[in-house]
């Protein structure tokens, strides 16, 4: 057994400067001295150990040479497929991974996708505070290290940086993290650590790298344990079509070796892939992947862990975050293996029609599975998640959904269309579809539909129950006394309508509204401050009722029990009124309403 690099991914809100420290980290690499110090790879950059005690220097005394991690993988592919794609069977296949947020602007949308993923995927984190530069006095010698230039800076600065810092600590405490100043940290695996950095001047880069490699060392290096010999175990990072080579895979290796000629075994949705090394290509030395013009060279095998562009015929339908596998060809192991990559793609992607939750679409197999742990940790429950656009297909299941139940059935889209015959279709039969490239606002976005579908189910259900209310008989305006008695009411308090049931200050049923007209003009609802005409069946005026009388609305237990319910929709005063009701009721029934 051996110990591989430390797999590490950087995430962020766009603009925070994500690409900007890895360019910093590679800078610091090359200008650490030899040649050779740093090697790209497909996606990452690599990173031994020698070149982190180079950038390190006396920062790594602290371990006395007991390190043992031969260095850093950084994945570079830009974005949140990052991230998504890492995956393997049982979560995700960074080890760790640098949060960066710009230590003035605090928390962004992607900043809090990026810790919601991180804690679905239990992957710990550090923060790079980037953008320390931008203090207003601040100031910095380049031969000393981070904490010797913050704590000569001017008081003011000094403050600065310190609520700056605390900001953040206040943030990431609202989302449930413990965190501080990296020199502070007590426990880190209680706290996450703070790095104040400037991706520009470089500032701050040493104790990154420091925090990193010092993590590594003490918790993860069990993780790290991998055989560099034998068959490959890999995930797709992306698939691209490369000119001259047709469509190739960006991969990471983390276990084994892969080799020209080895039989490749890929996840599919439908079926697993298998095919052919046809060639294994790496990028020039320090050459800049994201650059299409970078030269590659051709080489005859990669060893993990480590990135590298796959050439292989057949790879058409091969999709990001993937699991890869590597054999010689032997018939029983490819059978294996297709298994096994297969029944890994199967715990991801779900299709049933039958189930009772929300339908899921992504365009990798990362991002759905990101998505659907996130859901996961919110008990909010998943039908179907599937990979792709939204079809037609789904909106069969959607149909079928709503009519089982309203609150699940809708489409979350991460980062995927909606044709637009499928868009006309909604919007004709009312279905409900969300899409977003942010996974947080997704789930926010649906949480705030399933809040306003509540309550409008909660009102129209109100609107069926007899409400608290209290009127009275307005002296001087009896237009007839009896058959039916039609007087001048005012609502004092809550709202009637016709039909609804009406008692008087005893408790003694009277009658039930017959109708209410305004200005000659009948209504169906009369609310609080409004003066109409009313007619009450069934009495006469100077018998059951008299001028100057005050009635309320005659409550039926089960209605009393459904308003105790829905009590938020109702005003203060209709509680209050509510409450005279239920007094005036247990008057003769002293448990009326309990049961």
């Amino acid at each position: 057994m051996a110990i591989r690099k430390l797999i590490c991914v950087t995430l962020g809100h766009v603009d925070h400067g994500k690409t900007s420290v890895l360019d910093q980290i590679r800078h610091s690499a090359v200008t650490a001295g030899e040649a050779g110090g740093i090697t790209q790879a497909i996606g990452v950059s690599i990173i031994p150990l020698d070149t982190i005690k180079k950038i390190c220097g006396k920062l790594l005394d602290v371990f006395k040479n007991n390190l043992s991690i031969p260095g850093l993988l950084l994945v570079d592919t830009p974005g949140h497929a990052a991230f998504t794609s890492l995956r393997k069977r049982g979560g995700s296949l960074a080890d760790i991974a640098i949060l960066v947020v710009d230590l003035n602007e605090g928390f962004k949308p992607q900043t809090v996708e990026s810790i919601e993923i991180l804690k679905a995927n239990k992957v710990p984190f550090v923060v790079a505070a980037n953008k320390i530069d931008l203090i207003d006095g601040w100031n910095y010698e380049r031969n000393k290290m981070l904490l010797e230039n913050i704590y000569n800076l001017p008081a003011k600065a000094m403050g600065e940086v310190e609520a700056k810092l605390y900001g953040l600590v206040a943030q990431f405490s609202e989302m449930g993290f413990e965190s501080e100043r990296f020199d502070r940290v007590q426990d880190y695996t209680k706290q996450v650590a703070l790095i104040p950095i400037s991706a520009k001047t470089g500032q701050g880069i040493p104790e990154l790298l420091m925090v990193l490699t010092g993590l590594a060392q003490r918790f993860l290096e069990k993780k790290l344990e991998i055989d560099e010999i034998g068959n490959c175990k890999g995930t797709i990072l992306e698939v691209k079509e490369e000119k001259g080579l047709g469509i190739t895979l960006n991969a990471i290796i983390y276990n084994g070796s892969l080799k020209v000629n080895d039989t490749l075994i890929i996840g599919g949705v439908d079926a697993p892939i298998v095919t052919k090394v046809r060639a294994l290509l790496e990028p020039d030395e320090l050459a800049e992947i994201r650059e299409k013009k970078s030269h590659f060279q051709n080489v005859k095998e990669v060893s993990a862990a480590t990135g590298v562009k796959i050439s292989a015929p057949g790879m058409e339908t091969a999709i990001a975050g993937m699991p890869l596998r590597s054999c010689s060809g032997n018939t029983a192991e490819v059978e294996q293996l297709k298994t096994e990559v297969q029944s890994e793609v199967k715990e991801v992607i779900v299709e049933c029609e039958e189930c009772i939750g929300v339908i899921i679409k992504a365009d990798t197999i990362g991002g759905l599975e990101a998505l659907r742990n996130l859901l996961q940790a919110k008990n909010i429950p998943v039908a179907s998640a599937i990979l792709g656009d939204v079809s037609k297909k789904d909106l069969s299941q959607l149909e079928s959904l709503r009519e089982k139940d309203p609150f699940v059935a809708v489409i979350l889209g991460f980062n995927v269309k909606v044709p637009l015959e499928v868009e006309d279709y909604v919007k004709a039969k009312g279905l409900k579809i969300f899409t977003n490239n942010v996974i947080y606002k997704l789930i926010e976005d649906y949480e705030k539909y399933i809040t306003r579908l509540k309550e409008e189910i909660e009102l129209k259900e109100l609107s069926k129950l007899v409400r608290p209310c209290k009127f009275s008989l307005m002296k001087g305006y009896v237009f007839r006394q009896n058959n039916p008695a039609i007087v001048g009411v005012e609502i004092e308090v809550g709202q009637i309508k016709s039909g609804d049931p009406v008692m008087n200050a005893e408790g003694k049923a009277l009658t039930t509204v017959k109708s209410m007209q305004d200005k000659q003009e009948n209504v169906s609802v009369a609310t609080q401050g409004r003066q109409l005409a009313m007619a009450l069946d069934g009495l006469t005026v100077g018998r059951q009722i008299d001028e100057g009388d005050y009635l309320y609305t005659d409550i039926s237990e089960d209605d009393f029990k459904k308003l105790k319910e829905l009590k938020k929709h109702l005003s203060k005063s209709e509680v209050a009124v509510l409450k005279e009701i239920v007094e005036i009721k247990r008057k003769d029934n002293p448990v009326w309403g309990v049961s």
